[in-house]
């Protein structure tokens, strides 16, 4: 989209289920502040016809206001950039410019319409309910996103020769510099350090999520590159599937649609809610449940107080919804002791201790027995492979004294836990 004038409306075409094409589903239209949704008659029509998702977007005719207190439909506004993808998108509006204007100066269908087609999930947006034109899809060299990156971080306008490749990454969300890569045989996101880093943020993150996999849960694959010498952490998409025919797309919805909240009431999300509609409305509720306080165990062990709404999600099949495998596990810098996840954990209490972890098992059907034992099994994966997976990061002693017992096993995180527990805190 090239023109500057405020779009009034969008058509979201979807990849349905085994589908490696996108058909059109319907028109976002504005109506005042709110954007309303209308599936097409042709859509409805059809007899694989899925709704986009419910309970928010039933499949059936006339228009659909987004839920209260939302301006969009919440699995609309997932496929939408955030704050790294917006940043590209101004950049290659304004360029220099970009650091003295009011980012809201661009509305949320301006942002669905300029970014990338190969955004997370199975949506993507176009101005044409009858044909379809992807955004920003060719080949792109690592050292050519990196240097884009640079520009963006820089408030230098990105070089036409870079603009094309950073495009990729216009879409994808969250607030560091990131890009699509595609290798042929995979889909890729690479995450890049950013110029505001005290520690090596990349190197932590691949550190955790390593980590994670070897304590048993179900995360995205991950592997540690460094061209030009800077460390860039390669995320294996789990949203695309490779098939014979071409590439199929997963819907997913992020757990802040799921709690029918936007960014400005985050506040109110948490684990609690979560585990309430894991048991109503996910597959294999009880082990879901059990990864899912898993995750929140790890999350407080490494040290990840952003384990935020947005950084959870959900596959959407039409039907029902499946847990995503983890992604984002990343150790956030910490000055002191305390800290606070940033979802509640149970009740207002979101302190990020195993002690409140272990007062929230009940509700995600897990005995205290069990939740102990969840905890040790953890403790000591991180224990004994913490060696290996440093190698595997060439890791420093400076970066790894900066992350252990401070991010990873922090005593914090035993602070009045159980003595089968609290025992771990004083073992080197």
């Amino acid at each position: 989209m090239t023109s500057r004038h405020r779009p009034d409306e969008a058509f979201v075409w979807v990849w349905l289920p085994s589908a490696t094409e996108p058909v059109v589903a319907g028109r976002i239209e504005r109506d005042g502040d709110l954007l309303r949704f209308n599936y097409g008659r042709g859509y409805l029509a059809r007899e694989d016809a899925i709704p986009l998702y419910e309970p928010e977007l039933p499949l059936r005719p006339g228009a659909l206001a987004p839920l209260p207190g939302l301006t969009i439909a919440g699995c609309l506004r997932d496929a939408a950039p955030d704050a790294w993808g917006r940043r590209v998108i101004l950049n290659r509006r304004f360029g220099r410019k970009r650091d003295r204007i009011d980012v809201d100066q661009l509305d949320e269908l301006t942002y669905l319409l300029e970014s990338s087609s190969d955004r997370i999930g199975a949506l993507d947006f176009q101005t044409s309910a009858t044909r379809y034109t992807p955004r920003g899809i060719g080949a792109a060299t690592l050292n050519e996103l990196m240097a884009a990156a640079d520009c963006v971080e820089s408030g230098t306008p990105i070089p036409p020769e870079l603009d094309l490749a950073l495009f990729h990454g216009s879409s994808i969300g969250g607030a560091r510099p990131k890009a699509i890569l595609d290798d042929g045989s995979r889909k890729l996101i690479a995450k890049f350090s950013s110029r505001d880093d005290v520690l090596n943020v990349v190197k932590g993150e691949f550190v955790a999520m390593r980590l994670a996999a070897r304590a048993g849960l179900d995360v995205a694959r991950v592997e540690l590159v460094s061209p030009t010498g800077k460390d860039v952490l390669l995320i294996e998409r789990f949203d695309r599937e490779r098939t014979t025919g071409g590439w199929r797309r997963k819907a997913m919805v992020s757990a802040l649609t799921l709690f029918e909240l936007d960014e400005m009431m985050a506040r109110y999300a948490s684990y609690e809610r979560f585990a309430e509609l894991v048991r109503h409305r996910f597959e294999a509720s009880d082990a879901t449940l059990r990864e899912l306080f898993g995750r929140l165990v790890f999350n407080v062990l490494c040290g990840n107080t952003d384990d935020h709404a947005r950084n959870h999600a959900a596959f959407w099949n039409g039907r029902s919804l499946a847990l995503t495998p983890a992604y984002d596990i990343c150790p956030q810098p910490r000055a002191g002791g305390k800290a606070g996840q940033a979802m509640r954990i149970t009740g207002n209490d979101n302190t990020s201790t195993l002690a409140t972890c272990l007062a929230a098992a009940p509700n995600f059907h897990v005995s205290v027995k069990d939740a102990t034992a969840i905890m040790e099994r953890q403790v000591c994966a991180i224990r004994e492979h913490w060696p290996a997976v440093c190698e595997e990061a060439a890791l420093t002693q400076v970066e790894r004294n900066l992350l252990w017992r401070r991010q990873f096993l922090n005593p914090f995180a035993f602070e009045d836990a159980p003595a089968g527990l609290a025992r771990f805190e004083t073992r080197d």
